[in-house]
This record gives structure tokens, C-alpha cells and sequence, in this order.
């Protein structure tokens, strides 16, 4: 039987603390994932390890005889974890969309380097779906729902699509007070040219199926053409962040799109032994928290 060294360690550090809450914080992820690793382990094992109470969870006999060959060898790891932590720089390598990384994550690079001179941070691009088990990626940055077999996935940020545009381009047409409104400007395409449609549909306009418009492979060309005044976009807020907060876009009207899906920040169990990697998923978390208010 094989069973995955986070479920052990996830074990391991509920069972010093008592608390799943605890574990749930030193490892940066949620009390519920907390609670799942547990249940997945228990039925891996095929008994029961903790006795839950409102008090919180106390190992049974059969967790205290796993706690007692498992704490110490994981003692050793963190030791060697620890000094490892102390080398004077590392290296983390973050594979992600590069709409993601100009809109949200290189604007914000700056306070991680701040916080850890010593560790370095390599982004790259594209739209391939990098293989972690196979490349030497440490963390990628997913749109999805979060299911990754064998993976660790934290949510950053869940985008909602907004109607932007720049000023000048809103000044020389006619108001927008309701979404059929934007029929009477240029609108600007994502390549399967499906969104605008949808958003119209959803917001119970009759629209022409083939609405045209110019297309883009990239969300950042899409949001570089509507600060160019080309036409209205239909963006995910997080790629028209700054754009927005420098006034080169407006919201062109409130009425928000929340989407299915998120980002995520997804490794291997693994490469959360290293401290350089925890230090920017902690780092990641904590910005995705504050973008959200």
C-alpha cells in the first residue's frame, strides 16, 4: 500500500495540534482540505485515526501507534528543512498564461522581492499546459476548477467579466445605460468569439450570432486594444486591473459576469518541501486575499 507523503505529513500535524484549523494554517491551505486528506488517509488505512469532538480531534489508539513512527522521521525532514531554509538564495520556477502574469502577477513581483531578496522568482509563458511531474516546474498558475489528480491547488482568484472601454472611445458615442447599448459601438473578441455572445444572452439581449468585430488570441491584446479605443471589451477584471486604476479604461457598465472558473496555484506535494516554493504559494494566497478585498 502506497500512501502519499502529504496525506502522512497532513496526519502528523493535526496530531501535535489537535486542531485541523492549526494544520490547515501552517500548511496554507483550508480547514476543509485539512478535513479531506484526513478522510482519503483514514480510508487509505482502512480505520479510523483521530476521535472527533467540538473540542476539536484526539488520536484513537491506532492513530497514537502511526503518530509514533511518523513523528519522528518527519522531525528529520523539517530539520533538514530548516537548513535549508537558511541557504542564501533559491529558485522558484512559476509556468502561467501571459495574460495572468502582465495583468495580475508580474504588477505585484515587486512586494514579493521585497519581502525575500533571496529567493528568485522565473515566470514563464504560454499557452501549453506544462507536465509537473515531468518538467522543472515548481508552481503553475491554472485556470480550471481546481480537480488535479495527484496535484496540490490552492484558488487564488475567480475573474468576472466586465465591459470595458477607454473614455475618449465613450465620449465620441452615444450613453450605455443598458447592455443592448453596446450593440451601437465596435466590440472586441477573445478567438472563439463566444463571450459577447453569451454576455448578451445572459443579460436577454438579441443579438446576431455572428457579431462582429476584430478577435485576439490573448486577453492582454485584448485589453491593449481597448485602451487603443478600438471597441468595447469583454475582459476578466483581473487583466484590466491596472488599466482601470490608471482611468486608460472605464467600466463601460456595472453589470458584472461572475465565471465558473478560477485560478489556481498547483504543485506537486513534493515540491513543498522546499521553503522557496511555500514562502511564494503563502505569498500568492495572501495577495489573491487582499485583490479580493
Amino acid at each position: 500500500m502506497s500512501i502519499r507523503f502529504v496525506l502522512l505529513e497532513t496526519f502528523v500535524l493535526v496530531a501535535r495540534s489537535g486542531s485541523m484549523k492549526d494544520a490547515a494554517r501552517l500548511l496554507s491551505v483550508t480547514p476543509g482540505a485539512i478535513s479531506q486528506r484526513i478522510r482519503l488517509l483514514e480510508e487509505t488505512v482502512g480505520h479510523r485515526l483521530f476521535v472527533r469532538s467540538r473540542a476539536g480531534v484526539r488520536l484513537d489508539a491506532r492513530g497514537v501507534a502511526m503518530f509514533s513512527a511518523l513523528d519522528g522521521p518527519l522531525r528529520a525532514i523539517e530539520s533538514v528543512d530548516r537548513s535549508l531554509s537558511a541557504r542564501p538564495s533559491s529558485r522558484v520556477a512559476v509556468s502561467t498564461v501571459a495574460s495572468f502574469a502582465a495583468n495580475w502577477l508580474v504588477p505585484r513581483l515587486g512586494r514579493f522581492a521585497r519581502l525575500h531578496p533571496d529567493i528568485e522568482i522565473v515566470v514563464e509563458t504560454g499557452g501549453r499546459l506544462v507536465d509537473l511531474r515531468r518538467e522543472p516546474v515548481d508552481v503553475a498558475i491554472r485556470h480550471g476548477l481546481g480537480g488535479y489528480a495527484g496535484l496540490q491547488s490552492v484558488r487564488l482568484v475567480a475573474p468576472e467579466l466586465i465591459v470595458v472601454a477607454s473614455p475618449d472611445l465613450l465620449k465620441s458615442g452615444r450613453p450605455i445605460a443598458e447592455p443592448a447599448d453596446c450593440l451601437a459601438y465596435p466590440l472586441l473578441h477573445d478567438l472563439d468569439r463566444g463571450d459577447w455572445s453569451l454576455w448578451f444572452e445572459a443579460n436577454g439581449v438579441a443579438a446576431t450570432k455572428r457579431l462582429k468585430g476584430a478577435s485576439f488570441s490573448d486577453d492582454h491584446l485584448l485589453v491593449r486594444a481597448a485602451v487603443a479605443g478600438q471597441g468595447l471589451a469583454l475582459v476578466r477584471d483581473v487583466y484590466a486591473e491596472g488599466d482601470l486604476v490608471s482611468r486608460r479604461l472605464v467600466k463601460a457598465l456595472d453589470i458584472g459576469w461572475p465565471t465558473r472558473f478560477a485560478y489556481y496555484a498547483v504543485t506537486r506535494p513534493e515540491r513543498e518541501l522546499k521553503p522557496a516554493v511555500r514562502q511564494f504559494r503563502k505569498w500568492l494566497i495572501e495577495e489573491a486575499e487582499e485583490s479580493r478585498g
